[in-house]
């Protein structure tokens, strides 16, 4: 399955979900409002094609748009 191409910006947002940042958290981070990082999710979620979040971070850890910055968990 190819991967699919997210903008610069989508990316941030994703590798922070996957980090377990909260909209808001993710929003104050990068000076947008929490109803943007919906927006920018709910286009991620489209262009993956996958339904939930859940089902996004599965999808980006096992396809490498995720990884692990040296002292995260688990690294």
């Amino acid at each position: 399955m190819p991967q699919p191409a997210f903008s610069p910006r989508e990316l941030d947002i994703l590798v922070r979900l996957c980090r377990g940042e909260t909209y808001g958290a993710i929003a104050r981070a990068l000076g947008i409002s929490p109803h943007t990082v919906d927006t920018h999710i709910r286009r991620l979620r489209s262009k993956a094609g996958v339904a939930t979040r859940s089902q996004l971070v599965v999808l980006a850890v096992e396809q490498g748009f995720f990884k692990s910055a040296p002292g995260d968990p688990g690294t």
